[in-house]
């Protein structure tokens, strides 16, 4: 398994008091521009306070804040975007979590709660926060984002909206339609 662009391993014991902030350098935000098809990352950062949850495992909550150039899906222009999301992650061991699937029967039907959502794993004594922040960068960078340009190019190519008729027959209708 290859190294993490963004790596920030947290012992899970102690657990630290103060909240962490996780700000790639630039170095990470290339190799993470790279990793997720962007222009280029200008900043990303985020504060996470961890505590430990009465289920076993660390909780995670807190802020990340990006400021990136994606490439528009339509015209293949750099445009410039912002993203602020509220972090919400809970790290749990995997070992402890393939025990209790170990026990679980096949038949045992499981309902997921919020709070049983977005776990990540970890083996040993840390767990890896920069790469579960870079993780939920990728989540919050629209794959199909247009930028400024995307109608006029639209139009140029000839592609019209969704829902509108185009082609022969359509052209035809709209020159017989009376003003």
């Amino acid at each position: 398994m290859s190294t993490p662009e963004l790596s920030r391993m947290v012992k899970v014991r102690p657990l630290p008091a103060k909240p962490i902030v996780v700000e790639a350098e630039e170095a990470e935000r290339a190799a993470l521009a790279s990793r997720f098809a962007l222009a280029s990352i200008s900043s990303l950062i985020a504060e996470i306070s961890l505590e430990g949850a009465a289920t076993g495992g660390v909780r995670a909550n807190g802020a990340m804040r990006a400021q990136f150039m994606q490439i528009c899906a339509i015209s293949g222009e750099e445009f410039p975007v912002e993203v602020s999301e509220e972090i919400a992650l809970k790290f749990v061991d995997a070992e402890t979590t393939r025990a209790a699937l170990a026990d679980a029967t096949e038949d045992l039907e499981i309902e997921l709660s919020d709070e049983d959502l977005d776990e990540i794993e970890y083996s040993g004594d840390a767990f890896d926060l920069g790469e579960a922040v870079a993780q939920s960068l990728g989540l919050a960078i629209d794959p199909y984002a247009e930028g400024p340009n995307a109608d006029a190019v639209r139009a140029k190519a000839g592609i019209v909206a969704e829902g509108e008729p185009s082609g022969p027959l359509a052209e035809a209708l709209r020159a017989l339609k009376m003003d």
